[in-house]
């Protein structure tokens, strides 16, 4: 590329298992804090931005265009466009890839992109039978009409529907995304034993490497009096978990013969992640030291009940692309949606350097707040690299719906 995206630096927030610390804090304020902290720790004037790009794929309906919303109460001006973009799971990679096309078309040089994601406060709604009776209920301005319309309300109209679950239940294959990682776990004769074992070095990676992820972690202060000491770190990684706690979890998508359990499959998950990205030119302009530069990246199509298989098809064609081996990179980090996805995808591109592979844990143990998984998988995979003084790094993952993202950075 003539003048390519550069990471200059990036921060995220403690990313906290779901109705757990973070819960009372929407995606709008998840994203302001990565923001704020981004700026502060940074100390970049946020005049010189030219656009901000968010991931989030479950967008909150009193937040529309929640990219705006962040930057806004971050303090970017407010001459300064955002953008807010989706594609499940890779939605923090696609603010990447959507600020490296602005740099390459001409439309601006210094972004702000990430993820953002509230799992916790993803909305219970109302049957469909209940929307017409609430909105005659609503046009009645008597009270004979009033009790007329709600006198047609029955108590199947008040049994919640979970945004949460539906939104991740695949609406052409019919299969939720626990149901196709159970469909690879078959057709690769992935054993319970070797899920659980995948998932235990994941949380195992991930508490050896509370120091390193420190470095990418801003504290999150709540304002509730029954909260007095900043959130600093992620909870998902467990300490006493062994074999033999994985082995005693039931299957959660498969009652009677079913392998994936809430074990060995990523954490539903809240948290932010921003980045401060720009054109290489301008770096050196400004005098900036970039973590990392992004060679090129790729996003492909795959059979939505097989969705885990995605990383497979992304990687091979940016190998295609770039003419550099999957194997060429010191770093490899491929989400940890379930360990019998990330085991499926092994098998298929063939044996992986464990040493390079998920080397600070995976979502398995820190969670996979969707729309900004795709950020944290690049910032860490950065730091990563600084810290190894290596070269480079390939980052993907699998996306609801049938699709696979892989992206491919190196030190500059």
């Amino acid at each position: 590329m003539p003048d390519p995206l550069v990471i200059v630096d990036g921060t995220r927030t403690p990313f906290c298992r779901s109705s757990t610390a973070l819960s009372s804090l929407p995606a709008d304020e998840l994203g302001r804090i990565a923001v704020n902290a981004l700026l502060t720790r940074t100390g970049f004037d946020p005049t010189l931005v030219d656009e901000v790009i968010f991931g989030c794929v479950c967008q909150p309906v009193n937040a529309p265009n929640i990219a705006r919303v962040i930057a806004l109460r971050a303090g970017i001006p407010t001459s300064v466009p955002a953008a807010t973009v989706h594609r499940n799971c890779a939605s923090g990679f696609e603010a990447i890839t959507t600020a490296a096309e602005r740099i390459l078309s001409g439309h601006g040089s210094i972004f702000i992109v990430g993820g953002t994601e509230s799992m916790s406060q993803v909305p219970l709604l109302y049957q469909e039978s209940a929307v017409p009776k609430f909105t005659s209920l609503a046009r009645a301005h008597t009270v004979p009409a009033k009790l007329a319309a709600f006198s047609e309300f029955r108590p199947a109209d008040f049994e919640p529907r979970i945004a949460l679950r539906l939104g991740l239940t695949d609406p052409i294959s019919g299969l939720n995304m626990g149901e196709t990682a159970e469909l690879l776990a078959r057709e690769f004769n992935i054993s319970r034993e070797r899920q659980d074992e995948f998932a235990l070095r994941s949380h195992q990676r991930a508490i050896a490497a509370r120091q390193n992820l420190a470095e990418e972690i801003t504290p999150v202060y709540l304002a509730s009096p029954k909260t007095r000491q900043p959130v600093l770190q992620d909870n998902g990684p467990r300490e006493d978990t062994s074999l033999s706690t994985l082995a005693a979890l039931k299957p959660a998508f498969d009652r009677h013969h079913g392998s994936v359990t809430p074990g060995n499959s990523s954490q539903i998950t809240d948290g932010a992640v921003a980045l401060l990205v720009m054109a290489e030119s301008r770096a050196a302009d400004l005098g900036l030291k970039p973590l990392g530069r992004l060679v090129a990246w790729a996003y492909t199509g795959c059979d939505p009940a097989r969705m885990g298989l995605g990383p497979v098809s992304a990687i091979r064609k940016l190998e295609q692309m770039t003419g550099r081996s999957l194997r060429d990179a010191d770093l490899i980090e491929i989400n940890e949606a379930f360990a019998a996805q990330v085991l499926a995808v092994e098998q298929s591109v063939g044996d992986i350097p464990q040493d390079r592979l998920n080397v600070n844990g995976g979502s398995i143990a820190l969670g996979h707040p969707v729309g900004a998984t795709g950020a944290r998988l690049t910032l860490g995979a950065l730091k990563e690299l600084t810290r190894r003084d290596a070269r480079s790094a390939i980052v993907s993952a699998c996306v609801g719906g049938g699709q696979g993202a892989a992206l491919l950075f190196d030190r500059p």
